[in-house]
């Protein structure tokens, strides 16, 4: 299990990140964007090497880059509350907005993790393996989920059907998240609650990703790695759902291996891989770059 979920890490954190953060903002996260490699790259090599002082050294680096990106969500945030438009309207938290600043801060929680995991800290009490997927964890359904969220609500007409669902979708994605990390602390049927709001908002990011989203792709490229997204998303978030049920009620689930080879695979390669790629696609980011604002009321 250690080796895949390392694999999966390394490719959040090298490039899911840089990918997201083009698609975030891609005037003013541009530079850090084209850096993030070179700055992710001492958290994915302390992956390898033995839990010790040096693969300390390498995460607390990792986690040191994670901390300017909750840096840029907290400006972002100050910038919508004081009224200046930065994916919000006046001064109202608008729900693509929420995503966003859930997104740029879960990195910061996957890098605090990782330097306890390193260490060989039990942080909060939590067994080495809890923090090790916590890693993973805030990379995909943290920062990608949340990001891709807050997309879809964005590219969603406003208005009763869609448009509210969407808006659902990017509250409840990041309300999901923090249920989940805040189950941690209570008990298996708190995080279960915060399984169920992450996995009904991931859902209906699939379903507007399917519905609203796929058919107007830019190319049969864009069209079918939208597709997939939803597809895998489904799959990926029932055995969530299915693994917390076990884990609260004692019923029969997937151990944490398979749930690795299955749950965390699907969503690094089949949801996030080629959702950052599709919407690079349908934005065109790279070509022509503009910043992620809210359009809906």
């Amino acid at each position: 299990m250690a080796v895949l979920v390392h694999l999966v890490v390394t490719l959040g954190m090298l490039c899911i990140v840089p990918l997201g953060l083009r698609l975030i903002d891609p005037v003013g996260l541009l530079g850090t964007a084209r850096i993030w490699p070179l700055l992710a790259a001492p958290g994915a090599l302390c992956l390898w090497l033995p839990r010790g002082a040096a693969a300390t050294a390498l995460a607390a680096l990792y986690a040191a880059a994670t901390l300017v990106l909750a840096a840029r969500a907290a400006e972002r945030l100050l910038r919508v509350l004081s009224g200046t438009p930065s994916g919000g309207s006046g001064s109202r938290l608008a729900p693509a907005e929420v995503a966003v600043l859930t997104a740029l801060v879960s990195p910061s929680v996957a890098g605090t993790a990782l330097v306890a995991e390193r260490a060989g800290h039990r942080l909060f009490g939590f067994d080495l393996d809890i923090l090790a997927l916590t890693v993973p964890h805030f990379h995909f359904a943290g920062f990608t989920a949340a990001l891709v969220a807050g997309l879809v609500c964005r590219a969603t007409a406003p208005g009763p059907g869609a448009g509210t669902l969407a808006r659902w979708a990017a509250y409840s994605v990041p309300a999901g998240t923090l249920l989940v990390l805040l189950g941690y602390f209570v008990d298996d049927w708190a995080e279960l609650g915060g399984a169920v709001v992450l996995t009904a908002g991931m859902w209906a990011v699939a379903l507007l990703t399917w519905r609203e989203i796929r058919p107007a792709g830019r190319d049969r490229t864009a069209r079918a790695l939208l597709g997939t997204s939803a597809v895998v998303l489904v799959a990926t978030m029932l055995l969530a759902l299915w693994w917390a049920v076990g884990e609260a009620t004692g019923v029969v689930h997937p151990t944490l291996t398979w749930m690795a080879a299955t749950h965390g695979l699907g969503n690094a390669l089949g949801f996030a891989l080629c959702s950052v790629l599709a919407w690079h696609r349908v934005t065109g980011a790279r070509r022509s770059p503009r910043r992620m604002e809210e359009s809906t009321p």
